[in-house]
């Protein structure tokens, strides 16, 4: 198969489509599951295009396409958005998920982003084996470089609630919140503390 690659990385997948499905009958008999009974025979197979759809973080295919517009309005206001996101843990291949809230000030002879774009490209960089702090990061980046990296600055806030630690080890509230500041965000507390409270009012 071709390489596929990601903006961090490149991946080769060096299995096939059967030899994944064998290694998750292996898994099934290894948790003491018999793959063969009724309800199971299927589930290699959804296993598959479930993995094809939720890690598609690493398809280049898949990536999303981000537009954006010039900025006529020469505004150099605050642009807010915030939805849900789904990841998975490259710790235990768990679950992570919840809110994102993200703002960026637009440079006035810049560009800005289209009003979908940003929770595309969240889900895109959650498509992958993850970790928040990582998380946070990638999607910066990607729409720091969509808009030419003309914008004033970006801040991002992920909460997650963690399966890793909710259902397995000390099996507590698995809550995380992580932050990221870039350019005008990170040198001025107003800013930051602005971003805060229209969280705060979310």
């Amino acid at each position: 198969m071709a390489p596929i690659t990601t903006d961090t990385q490149d991946i080769e997948r060096k299995i096939s489509e059967e030899q994944l499905k064998d290694a998750i009958r292996t898994i099934l008999l290894y948790i003491g599951e018999d793959p063969d009974r009724s309800g199971l025979t299927n589930t290699p197979n959804r296993i598959v295009r479930m993995y094809d759809e939720i890690f598609r973080g690493y398809q280049p295919d898949k990536k999303p396409r981000i537009t954006t517009f010039r900025n006529s309005a020469h505004t150099e206001e605050m642009v807010f958005d915030c939805g849900d996101y789904y990841s998975m843990c490259e710790h235990h291949i768990l679950p992570f998920f919840g809110k994102y809230y993200l703002a960026y000030i637009p440079s006035a002879e810049g560009r800005i982003l289209g009003i979908s774009k940003v929770s595309r490209v969240v889900g895109y960089c959650a498509a992958r084996l993850q970790l928040q702090e990582r998380l946070c990061r990638e999607v910066v980046e990607m729409l720091s470089n969509a808009l030419g990296n003309t914008a004033q600055g970006f801040a991002i806030m992920m909460k997650g609630s963690h399966l890793c630690k909710s259902m397995r080890g000390t099996r507590n509230k698995g809550e995380m919140t992580v932050t990221y500041f870039t350019g005008c965000f990170k040198k001025k507390a107003q800013l930051r503390n602005e971003f805060y409270n229209i969280v705060k009012m979310q």
